[in-house]
């Protein structure tokens, strides 16, 4: 069950943490995996790990997208998991720090489904999963940049479930809350009490842990998998409880 046999996935920001994670799950699945990355030393590694390719793309460049496309040719999956995050309210977030996070999150996303969903719906069959979060679905102290665009990243893939529900090109986004990724935990080591605001990150989940990049995998590779052909325009959930209510 949710075997990739025979198709060909890329995974933007495979380099690390939740993107590494999916494209070794996508390849233990049988698929032929493109790991894309800004970061060449680490995308290497997993994509030589896994059996892979690598290639390097700023997913904020719709040029850049579009040369990838010619590179890559078809897909069957498009796991959109780049991303970046900024810490903030309104009085200490500019309009730079918006614009930067929303040409990553959501002109990425936009991107890379300019570049790569046209050859999808030419044959009428394809998987596209968009990284979103649970600040996609409720709103997050202090982070009012980043839940501005995974909001936007939601309503993006809703829009494109909508738009071609009848061709055999499937769009989900998955929303995670706190996953415990090599990114976070060196945020954490910035804190005065690194190990109490660990604490207090994964008591965000109602079961008192962070996620593992794994669980976050499975979810990916459902949606990627055929077994998944009737589920589109979703955002699944993957947070613990988080958004049930605290």
């Amino acid at each position: 069950m949710f075997n990739l046999n025979k198709k060909t996935a890329l995974v933007t920001g495979g380099a690390s943490g939740i993107g590494a994670a999916i494209a070794e799950t996508f390849a233990q699945a049988g698929s032929l995996v493109w790991v894309a990355d800004r970061d060449e030393t680490n995308g290497r590694a997993v994509a030589a790990k896994i059996g892979g390719r690598f290639i390097s793309l700023d997913v904020s460049s719709e040029a850049a997208c579009a040369e990838a496309a010619k590179t890559i040719g078809a897909l069957d999956v498009l796991a959109n998991i780049a991303g970046i995050g900024h810490v903030g309210a309104l009085p200490n977030t500019t309009a730079a720090d918006l614009d930067r996070l929303f040409a990553v999150n959501v002109r990425g996303v936009f991107n890379t489904c300019k570049a790569f969903v046209p050859g999808m719906l030419e044959r009428k069959a394809g998987s596209v999963i968009n990284m979103a979060s649970i600040a996609g679905v409720v709103a997050v102290r202090e982070r009012l940049a980043y839940t501005t665009t995974k909001f936007a990243v939601v309503g993006l893939t809703k829009a494109l479930a909508l738009d071609h529900s009848h061709t055999g090109v499937r769009f989900n986004s998955i929303c995670p809350g706190r996953v415990e990724t090599p990114f976070v935990l060196a945020r954490l080591k910035e804190y005065p009490d690194p190990e109490a605001a660990y604490r207090d990150m994964s008591s965000t989940q109602l079961n008192a842990r962070m996620i593992r990049p794994e669980e976050v995998a499975a979810a990916a590779l459902y949606l990627a998998a055929d077994e998944s052909s009737m589920v589109t325009g979703s955002a699944l959930m993957i947070d613990g409880g988080w958004s049930a209510g605290k």
